[in-house]
């Protein structure tokens, strides 16, 4: 069960990592470049980041913070003003929007899309129609507050399955634009990279080739400290579970000694038989490595067998029973994730069957060490 519990926990733990890199990432930035009084020119811009070797893909955003309501419910979100079309370079947003409601988005005004999260919180679905507040300033010193109220239908409800949900609001971008601080400009240029660990890096590079005015964030900044949460996790959870493994070998040595113990006048008698000592040694090596062999063979089978169902148990046993093991507001993913790597399969196998064959050695030598005529005198 040792075996069989490593390989369930290092998938989960790899399922989080994944999801991570392929869902949360694939919707929020890798990287973005801002100006401090918005981005009047995205297109000549565009060309000059995406000239980076890194750069996979780029496309326009409007960043807003704000507040929705209706009736007595008001939720804080966070307002991406996006052009679907171009957001489809860069991000996987558009594929998690029904195709119709894309449309809808694109070519209607006072269209926007909920977060899960924001929408349950709101009690809205499809077709209801929100309040959406955008504080600002009248002057440029911010003592003087105001804001900024629109009346928007809601085109479509986005599920990514991730904390994301609980605060995200997407319009059309140029509805957005003209809401923001500076009407007619974008806040800023997001990144799609071929190599998201090089986020900072080629931010660096990229703002040092631009005017004055331009910075950069990366995924580095909001999801780094998980990342590296999650890769240390990992690592402790297998460094604790392959103690697990070694207190079971260590099993097998008590169990092996005792056998040893009980078959000493057998094993004398084949002593005086002939056997020599290596033959005896031999007999046990291969009996406690058939032990070993046997033990890791069923739980390397229920553990790959509990990965490829553990995502849709834990959905079942929530439905069954009306709850949510994890949530949105705690974890970044609401279901548990599992992501089988055969090389982890492998390395915990190979590790646990070197761990039989290493502990098996000395109860086979306490056994080839037994003398016939001790052994034998109160038979």
């Amino acid at each position: 069960m040792s075996v069989a519990l490593l390989i369930v926990v290092m998938s989960i733990m790899n399922g989080f990592d994944k999801e991570l890199r392929t869902n949360i990432l694939s919707i929020m930035p890798h990287a973005s470049i801002f100006h401090r009084g918005g981005i009047e020119n995205p297109q000549e811009l565009t060309q000059q980041i995406e000239s980076n070797s890194n750069v996979e893909a780029s496309s326009p955003f409007v960043q807003l913070e704000g507040l929705v309501s209706r009736k007595k419910n008001v939720v804080p979100v966070i307002l991406f003003g996006i052009d679907p079309i171009l957001e489809k370079k860069t991000s996987s947003l558009p594929t998690k929007i029904p195709q119709d409601a894309l449309q809808t988005f694109a070519s209607e005004k006072n269209q926007i899309i909920l977060g899960q999260g924001v929408a349950n919180k709101l009690n809205v679905q499809v077709n209801d129609k929100i309040t959406l507040i955008i504080p600002s300033t009248n002057n440029m010193n911010g003592d003087r507050f105001s804001s900024r109220i629109n009346v928007l239908r809601v085109c479509a409800i986005l599920h990514s399955q991730s904390e994301l949900d609980n605060n995200l609001a997407l319009m059309e971008i140029n509805q957005a634009s003209a809401i923001s601080l500076h009407p007619g400009n974008i806040t800023g240029i997001r990144l799609k990279l071929n190599d998201i660990f090089q986020a900072q890096t080629t931010l660096h590079e990229i703002t040092d080739e631009l005017a004055q005015g331009y910075y950069g964030f990366s995924w580095m900044r909001t999801y780094g400290p998980l990342y590296e949460a999650i890769q240390m996790s990992k690592g402790m959870i297998g460094m604790l579970l392959f103690l697990i493994i070694a207190i079971a070998a260590f099993n097998l040595v008590s169990t092996l000694i005792m056998v040893v113990v009980d078959k000493q006048g057998d094993i004398a008698i084949l002593r005086t038989m002939g056997a020599s000592t290596r033959e005896i040694m031999s007999i046990f090596i291969l009996h406690g490595g058939l032990i070993g062999l046997i033990g890791t063979s069923i739980g390397s089978l229920i553990g790959i067998g509990l990965s490829f169902v553990i995502t849709p148990l834990v959905s079942f046993l929530e439905s069954l029973f009306g709850i949510q093991f994890l949530k949105s507001d705690v974890y970044p993913v609401t279901y548990l994730p599992s992501d089988l790597q055969w090389m982890d399969v492998l390395q915990i196998i190979i590790t646990a069957l070197i761990l039989s064959f290493l502990v098996v050695i000395y109860p086979a030598w306490r056994a080839s060490r037994i003398q016939p005529a001790d052994a034998l005198r109160y038979e």
